[in-house]
């Protein structure tokens, strides 16, 4: 049996799973715990209690895969949200390990869309994927993360990332000018990222742009939790959550949501205009599977391939809502078992 180590490490929580490589991703899971990531000053010693929990498997992996909350470069990642600063060389060295493989969490969650099962797919545009396609994902969640997969041939895909969460807003109705320069004003800055309107907090700026404006009523609950979270009261409360959970009874929760939803379908139809991703699109983050009817609507998909005289072509883009979570955990144990050479490991 070969031990392979997966880790999905983010700045609130870490999850990693031991499996047996010589079986499949999901079938050879031997070991798989969570952990507050605050909690230690390094993923060695978080490594190490996640050894200690397991002890009686006695686990021995030979090479470990990470993907993590921040930029990757040279095998090296400073996290964004925690000061662990790693780099592949020292985690092998101190974990005892053969190799240790980096990437981006978004980069972990391109790889892991290769080894989804059916189930954890809603699919929302049907087409026939072509294996010498481009593969494109994207996921709103925190922030706006996108990276795009390239075939290589015999069915292998390298992924690669992106900063396309950064990009340009680009508005296309008045109210999405208005919005725009809402943003720009309340913030002075002197451009919006498409990531500041299509991601969590992208659904908290929409309502207060609406609030503010007078365009639609605010009840009264809702407001009051809002206000208390923008006051610091609140610290605990997730506003864009509570936005989306109020749809089907707040006015000014269903048009904030409405409008978000027109905006992440265009950027997905922008990304897919780039790429041609006749691989598939696939939409991850954690946005998405809980506000799953909104990304079933006509009204989306509509949206997402309105693009004047060029919208036919995305008629034939495979297009699917990711709902398994731990998709960016697959990515990292797909890479690792496929970057690992056979020939160097000893069972």
């Amino acid at each position: 049996m070969v031990q392979l180590l997966a880790g999905d490490i983010g700045g609130t929580k870490t999850i990693l799973r031991l499996f047996d490589s010589d079986q499949t991703i999901a079938t050879g899971i031997l070991a798989e715990a969570e952990y507050a990531s605050g909690a230690y000053s390094d993923l060695v010693p978080l490594v190490q209690q996640f050894f200690h929990d397991f002890a009686a498997l006695n686990p021995a992996p030979q090479a470990a895969c990470f993907a993590l909350a921040g930029p990757v470069v040279g095998q090296t990642c400073q996290l964004t949200n925690l000061v662990w600063h790693l780099t592949s060389d020292r985690l092998a060295q101190d974990l005892g390990l053969r190799a240790v493989f980096l990437m981006n969490d978004f980069v972990g969650v391109g790889y892991g869309v290769l080894g989804l099962e059916p189930q954890d797919l809603q699919v929302i545009q049907a087409a026939p994927a072509h294996t010498e396609a481009p593969i494109g994902v994207l996921g709103a969640g925190t922030g706006l993360g996108e990276c795009f997969l390239a075939p290589l041939g015999n069915g292998t895909y390298q992924a690669y990332a992106t900063e396309g969460g950064h990009t340009d807003f680009a508005p296309r109705s008045p109210l999405e000018f208005e919005l725009c320069q809402f943003i720009l004003q309340r913030e002075q800055i002197s451009r919006v990222s498409v990531e500041r309107v299509v991601s969590g907090q992208g659904i908290v700026t929409i309502y207060q742009f609406l609030r503010d404006r007078g365009l639609y009523p605010e009840s009264e609950a809702i407001g009051a939790e809002i206000r208390a979270w923008e006051a610091g009261q609140r610290p605990d409360l997730q506003p864009a959550g509570l936005i989306a959970a109020s749809t089907d009874s707040d006015p000014l929760c269903r048009e904030t949501l409405q409008l978000f939803m027109d905006a992440y379908a265009t950027e997905a139809g922008n990304l897919a205009l780039k790429l041609l991703p006749y691989g598939g699109l696939y939409l991850a983050g954690g946005i998405a599977p809980k506000n799953l009817s909104w990304f079933q609507t006509d009204r989306f998909l509509q949206c997402l391939k309105a693009k004047g005289r060029v919208s036919p072509v995305l008629d034939a883009v495979p297009i699917a809502i990711v709902l398994n979570p731990k998709v960016g955990l697959i990515g990292a144990a797909l890479h690792v078992q496929s970057r690992y050479p056979r020939d160097s490991r000893t069972t």
